[in-house]
């Protein structure tokens, strides 16, 4: 059997499975996790008569594995292929269209998720169906992970990587994945180019102190948010003038550095005491995250008012960038192939990050690979123009039949 991948997207898209990006959730009919999409896809593995794991990575959050055997197999001297692509979608809040109700229209499906990433899933998926059924001579073994929380963390695909690459020691060992992957595809919207480098991020929260008191005798206490104004001066200044003085790379550019949350006090009749912002940077492929931050806070520190009660906490979120040193003759061969469907297929960088280092980490060439464009990714009117979900379901499938 082999799926119609313009409706294995639109099914995708009917189960809610957004990440709360750290919002508290409550409620039994809450929309969030990915957990529905996780059993329809276990549902869809023993439909195809597929082996599959189910790693549980927090509750309602489990990757799912599934493999179809080429030809050789793996332990006989043949390659294996992965593909990736997370479940996890980001919020609704601000849609124009029903996020859950998949529109068909003007040869795209509208829906959250339909761009970033349920096309790429369903493709892959519904190129793995096809390998299944036709079993075409010299096939490569092909494991595709479904992984969870790529929107805030990457937790799914650390999970993952460990699962594989691990060791022995590791507690969730893959059995259909007894060795590093010889070539990786992750699943993000492309255009049907090739990315083989990008960004990747460390993220914190910056903190200032102060002292509460009635807003009717403000001389009492000591404004927290004042002493943050004074922060945020030397960040913009940081930002603007040093950060990208610290390195370049062909593809994608210098490193950034943006505040992109700002919270502070408890009423407005109250001085507060506390004020929090939380800080993105962005850092090339090659550099390390946590030297980044410890850059940032040395030299915020050295520039600050003197006495400016100021800390930072240990990022919450550290991803390294991908590298382009050793994904080339994956890239030239994917490239190739999207061509003769009718895409660029060009080597390019771009300022995101997915989850395709954590695998580039394990020594497996990675690149990242789509349909669709960035620019609709998170947007009100999410959706997939169906000739690119189309051509990258064709073009996944020969990847794995070409050598």
């Amino acid at each position: 059997m082999t799926l119609d991948v313009v409706q294995t997207l639109c099914d995708l898209v009917r189960l809610p499975s957004v990440n709360p990006m750290g919002r508290k959730v409550t409620g039994d009919s809450d929309i969030y996790f990915e957990h529905r999409v996780t059993d329809y896809l276990e549902a869809k593995a023993k439909e195809l008569g597929l082996p599959y794991e189910r790693y549980v990575v927090s509750p309602q959050r489990d990757n799912l594995i599934l493999r179809v055997d080429g030809d050789p197999l793996p332990e006989q001297g043949g390659r294996i292929l992965m593909f990736e692509a997370h479940q996890d979608t980001v919020p609704i809040d601000g849609m124009t269209i029903p996020p859950f109700d998949p529109q068909i229209r003007d040869g795209r499906v509208y829906g959250r998720g339909s761009c970033d990433v349920k096309s790429g899933l369903a493709a892959m998926l519904t190129a793995v169906s096809r390998l299944a059924h036709e079993k075409p001579v010299g096939r490569a073994t092909v494991v595709l992970a479904c992984t969870v929380n790529e929107e805030q963390g990457f937790s799914g695909a650390l999970h993952w990587a460990d699962s594989y690459a691990g060791g022995e020691t590791s507690t969730h060992r893959s059995k259909l994945l007894p060795r590093v992957p010889d070539e990786c595809v992750v699943a993000e919207p492309t255009k049907l180019d090739v990315v083989v480098a990008h960004k990747g991020a460390v993220r914190w929260r910056c903190r200032t102190g102060g002292r509460a008191a009635h807003s009717s005798a403000p001389q009492r206490g000591d404004n927290a948010v004042y002493h943050m104004a004074r922060v945020l001066a030397v960040i913009e200044r940081y930002a603007k003038e040093v950060v990208g003085t610290l390195g370049d790379h062909p593809l994608v550019g210098p490193p950034t550095m943006s505040v992109g949350v700002i919270s502070g006090g408890i009423s407005v009749n109250t001085v507060p005491d506390e004020c929090v912002i939380e800080i993105d940077r962005r850092v090339l492929p090659g550099e390390n995250p946590q030297d980044a931050w410890r850059h940032a806070v040395d030299w915020i520190a050295a520039h600050v008012p003197p006495g400016t009660p100021v800390t930072h906490d240990e990022p919450f979120l550290m991803s390294r960038g991908l590298a382009d040193d050793r994904n080339g003759p994956l890239a030239d061969r994917l490239g190739a192939i999207t061509r003769r469907h009718g895409g660029s297929g060009q080597r390019i960088g771009v300022p995101f990050g997915t989850d395709a280092p954590l695998y580039a980490l394990t020594g497996c060439p990675t690149v990242v690979f789509g349909g669709g464009s960035i620019e609709q990714a998170h947007t009100a009117d999410e959706w997939m123009p169906i000739d690119q979900l189309q051509a990258a379901t064709e073009i996944l499938y020969e990847l794995a039949c070409t050598p």
